[in-house]
């Protein structure tokens, strides 16, 4: 931090970054220039052959050559190790360093070919030699390349446009060339997002609903991302600072002390009752992933299981719609729901921006008609999951600000009108009148289903949800507390998903900001003491930082390291409520759907969750307690279906044998 200057332009890469790339290259150059010094000293008596004094001028001209670079390199290294993150001044000479490491880019270049040239004469030499020559030519072209390559990566397009601005920032101009230089520069920034997006997603396709999500993603990023002066690492030095403080934390608070019930306490009963019901439909959230899944979480036997199935040919038992490999996918369904052929109305595997696979079956056990909603399994479901403004719902009930995400509400949309429109649910209902109406789904289909739910509840009015893992940004207030009447989430651990917004990512980015502004230790220390700190563990007292949470307060006022973090142009300089993510019309606080059971780790277990069982307690908790993204190996393994399956069956084999008898005064919610 920040980004270099090079060329009049700006890099997405920091004086600070070149200490492991350093000394990467460090180490391929020094065992290169000891090898090629070994060949030239052991084999210079075998090159009074034709060619050959061309060849030993090659050998002495690349050991020179070798050993400058090797000292320009080593110059970067000591300079890249020196300063903090916010204090780049003792590496000032940096930028000259590097203009000078890449002007010998040149003599390599010339001298990288002309041995190519020689070699291609057919030098008649001393096979050995020439096959070391052979091999250094090769070696330097590789690192010629990757050196390209890696300018290609670190390139900022907008780094022309910012540069200009980054000292003096805008105030020096007036207010109307100050609105066309902001205005310019958030053009220019969607853009080039758009574009981005584009690239990685090109095989997504060009439908007005991808055009639609391409823009929605391109405005979210830009407007995330370029109000800070942070490269990528670090943001990823925050985070494992933020790590760090977080455990430190944690371990100087009091233990909490767990209440026990007795077996006969209704809130109890009704827990233990919803988790057997979690325990039951999270089999139709995860079959709704299909074969992949399936595959994954039987790896040695699960192609042996659904192979049959994938070689079958059913036209008339079930209806199938969109998507590949539906008989692969229909055989996973079976083997993991435990249902029959005949107990399934309807499935599509149609999978679009804003349109979600799912299935529609009737559950004998439960007595209900189930409609599970698959999550995020596509470049098309990220899109759908990155419209992440609001979204305004028109609802039969009487609320004030009914908005939700809106790419989740778009693909609710398109679900409730698969259901309704088509008559599925009609047909479903006319072969069992008497069940019930259950909808349930993970991560994207999570907030999906409670969505969903919402939109049915006028039409079937005992209709339940069950969101597994679901996305905090989905619901304004208003629906929220509504949702709580019928819609149940389930939490596991420091699952992230749950916790994340674009108001949680805001905080998030400003915690980074002041965790990395207070940091005295330089970048590549933070860094390597943090992989070994996710890795094995450890003392987070240990650790560089001189945040103590006990006494942190409201970010009103920027430090200076701070300051130096943020573009001089951004909203968030002067860290006023007017940044774009606190929009309240484009991006209002969203909370996540009905009431929440929160699985809640108990002791320790292995770092990422492979190494041991863990241990889980349940209880009912408040969306509060997921206002903050926490930082760990095991906030994106929390939210794996397979590991959330795991954890309620550990649950269910734990809880009293009463779960099927809820307690007095307590709604038989067992049979939804």
């Amino acid at each position: 931090m920040p980004g270099m200057v090079l060329f009049g332009r700006r890099w997405a890469i920091a004086s600070d970054d070149l200490v492991f790339p350093g000394f990467f290259e460090l180490f391929l150059r020094v065992l290169w220039w000891i090898g090629i010094l070994t060949l030239y000293v052991m084999h210079r008596g075998k090159l009074d052959c034709a060619g050959g004094v061309l060849l030993s001028s090659y050998l002495i001209v690349l050991i020179v050559l070798l050993a400058v670079v090797i000292c320009t390199v080593l110059a970067i290294v000591c300079v890249s190790m020196k300063g903090t993150i916010c204090n780049p001044g003792p590496r000032k000479s940096m930028s000259k360093l590097l203009y000078f490491r890449l002007a010998l880019f040149l003599p390599e270049m010339v001298w990288a070919s002309l041995g190519a040239a020689w070699v291609a004469d057919g030098v008649q030499c001393d096979r050995t030699v020439v096959n070391g020559i052979i091999a250094t030519v090769i070696v330097s072209w590789i690192i010629i390349a990757a050196t390209v390559f890696t300018i290609i990566i670190v390139f900022d397009p907008l780094g022309g446009k910012t540069v200009p601005y980054t000292s003096a920032g805008p105030g020096h101009l007036d207010s109307h060339e100050s609105s066309q230089l902001l205005d310019g520069l958030k053009t220019a920034a969607i853009s080039v997002w758009e574009t981005r997006m584009k690239l990685l997603c090109c095989c997504v396709g060009k439908d007005d609903h991808t055009r639609i999500a391409f823009s929605s993603t391109a405005e979210l990023f830009s407007t995330y991302f370029s109000d800070t002066d942070l490269v990528p690492s670090d943001i990823a030095a925050g985070l494992a600072l933020l790590h760090q403080q977080q455990d430190n934390i944690s371990s100087r608070q009091e233990p909490e002390e767990v209440i026990s019930h007795s077996p006969g306490n209704p809130q109890e009963a009704e827990l233990d009752a919803e988790l057997e019901n979690c325990h039951h439909y999270m089999q139709f959230a995860a079959a709704a992933y299909g074969w992949p899944l399936y595959i994954y979480r039987n790896p040695f036997t699960g192609l042996c299981k659904i192979g049959g199935d994938c070689c079958r040919s059913r036209t008339t038992e079930y209806e199938l719609v969109g998507g590949d490999q539906l008989n692969c996918h229909f055989g996973s369904i079976l083997h993991t729901t435990g249902l029959q052929y005949r107990d399934f109305i309807h499935i599509s595997f149609h999978d679009k921006v804003y349109e979600l696979p799912f299935l529609v079956a009737l559950d004998h056990r439960k007595e209900a008609v189930v409609v599970a909603v698959r999550g995020t399994m596509s470049l098309q479901d990220i899109l759908t999951d990155l419209s992440a403004e609001s979204d305004s719902l028109h609802l039969d009930i009487d609320l004030q600000d009914c908005v939700a995400h809106k790419g989740i509400s778009q693909a609710a949309r398109y679900i409730y009108r698969r259901l309704v429109n088509d008559g599925i649910l009609s047909q479903a209902f006319s072969i069992a009148p008497e069940y019930r109406l259950v909808v349930v789904g993970h991560s994207l289909g999570a907030g999906a289903a409670a969505l969903l739910a919402i939109m049915l509840r006028s039409s079937y009015p005992q209709v339940r949800a069950y969101a597994f893992s679901p996305p905090r940004g989905l619901l304004s207030r208003s629906l929220c507390e509504h949702s709580k009447d019928f819609v149940v989430s389930l939490v596991l651990g420091k699952d992230v998903i749950p916790r994340l917004s674009v108001t949680n990512l805001e905080d998030l980015k400003k915690r980074i900001l002041r965790v990395i502004a207070h940091c005295s230790k330089p970048k590549y220390k933070i860094l390597l003491q943090g992989c070994w700190y996710e890795l094995f563990g450890g003392s987070p007292d240990n650790f560089p930082t001189e945040l103590d949470g006990g006494n942190q307060r409201d970010l009103t006022q920027p430090l200076l390291g701070e300051q130096s973090l943020l573009t001089h142009w951004s909203p968030a300089y002067s860290f006023s409520s007017d940044s774009p993510l606190d929009s309240p019309t484009k991006y209002p606080p969203l909370y996540p759907p009905g009431r929440i059971i929160y699985l809640e780790e108990e002791g320790a277990s292995g770092r990422f969750g492979c190494c041991s069982a863990a241990q889980y307690r349940a209880r009912w908790a408040h969306e509060a307690e997921f206002s903050r993204i926490l930082i760990g190996p095991k906030m994106l393994t929390d939210h794996m279906p397979d590991i959330l399956m795991r954890a309620l069956d550990t649950m269910v084999a734990d809880r009293p044998a009463c779960l099927t008898c809820p307690g007095p005064g307590v709604p038989s919610v067992d049979v939804a």
